[in-house]
């Protein structure tokens, strides 16, 4: 007889893993060990991939040889861009159309049939679908907007790279940062519903390929990948109200609407990514003398944390609630924040798959079995 049932699997324990901590309550977040603030300030998302897929911070050597390997796997074949360009033409939502060039990429590994069981053929393909990513969103995005797309720069950093191809233009200090920042702090967070979903395939011995495409699968659906772009419709909804944005939270809530970017499975304060991701809101704002989207998210969160008490509730800004607003004073399209996500958590992705099948086991769980027996089997012709 099978236990009690935890639907959803809340709070099951199905593996151990050395890539990321949470402390709910205390609003803390680690990678290996390592403090998610200081790894913000002080690191670059290829520092941060390098720690999550080797298990430790890299030597400046080995940083060197990591991030030249990185900058030459950018380039995509023309099979994949003509595919990007045909989801374009036919307007194919931004999360489908990665998921399908995901996919697609496969075609052209040159390791394409090494064993799943290599590790270390593993980790140089994931290297390779993370490099490929932002070349493959931002091919995306210039081509629904009918303009060629743009080759990656060598010279720039992942994240400074992908906002030159978005825009064609390279991006100041306090962008690139930001990005980086943003990339950092999305690149892992336990067993969210796309790493354990990237898990289970990994689990069954298939490729990296496999379990990255069913991770942005998993990452696509509106409860998990979503809130970010829902809270950037909010802020424009208080833009284009011409309200107060304390009038017009007092008004929402006492409508009964629930806004978007607060409370988490897991924290019962506020997310630490969502303090780090504040601070760049305000640089950003600062940086552009434009501060509005900044005291709109600000204003809200003091109102709902402050009168309507959700603190007191458990429910706190979650990471969502200013990465929104960050993307969008980045000149980013409002549909492509979950891409942006998934541009991120390739990187954890990845990690965990190595993680679980160097000690794999097939997840098969159970479910306790609720329909009817003994039915007695009727000709087709006597139904």
């Amino acid at each position: 007889m099978l236990d009690e049932v935890q639907k959803g699997l809340e709070g099951v324990l199905v593996a151990e893993s050395g890539l990321s901590s949470i402390d709910g309550d205390a609003g803390r977040l680690i990678y290996r060990g390592y403090d998610i603030g200081d790894l913000a300030e002080e690191a670059t998302y290829e520092e941060v991939l390098y720690l999550l897929w080797h298990g430790e911070l890299p030597t400046r050597e080995e940083l060197a040889r990591f991030t030249d390997e990185m900058t030459e796997e950018r380039t995509i074949d023309d099979d994949v861009r003509r595919t990007l360009r045909g989801l374009a033409d036919a307007e194919e939502a931004p999360m489908a159309a990665l998921r399908t060039a995901v996919s697609a990429l496969s075609a052209d590994e040159p390791e394409g049939d090494a064993d799943p069981a290599d590790l270390e053929a593993t980790r140089r393909k994931g290297r390779r679908i993370t490099a490929k990513v932002p070349t493959i969103l931002a091919a995306f995005e210039r081509y629904r907007l009918g303009e060629e797309a743009v080759s990656p720069d060598p010279e720039l950093g992942h994240a400074a790279n992908f906002l030159y191809m978005l825009t064609g233009e390279a991006p100041d200090d306090v962008a690139a940062e930001t990005m980086d920042q943003a990339l950092i702090l999305h690149a892992d967070h336990g067993l969210n519903a796309s790493t354990f979903t990237a898990m289970v395939v990994a689990s069954t011995m298939a490729d990296v390929y496999s379990a990255v495409t069913a991770g942005i699968g998993a990452l696509s659906g509106p409860l998990h990948g979503g809130a970010n772009q829902d809270v950037m419709e909010v802020l424009l909804e208080v833009d284009e109200s011409k309200m107060d944005p304390l009038d017009w939270v007092r008004t929402a809530t006492d409508e009964g609407r629930r806004i978007p970017g607060f409370g988490h499975r897991v924290y019962n304060v506020k997310d630490p990514r969502a303090q780090i991701l504040q601070e760049r809101s305000e640089e950003l704002a600062d940086a552009s003398g434009d501060t509005k989207w900044y005291d709109y998210t600000t204003t809200i969160e003091e109102y709902l944390t402050e009168e309507e008490g959700l603190v007191e509730k458990g429910i706190a800004p979650n990471v969502d609630f200013y990465s929104g607003s960050v993307y969008y004073q980045l000149g980013i399209p409002v549909d492509m924040y979950t891409p942006i996500f998934a541009m991120s958590r390739v990187g954890g992705w990845v990690g965990h798959v190595l993680e679980y099948q160097e000690d794999n086991r097939l997840i098969r769980p159970r479910a306790r079995y609720v329909g009817a027996e003994d039915e007695a089997w009727v000709p087709i012709d006597e139904r």
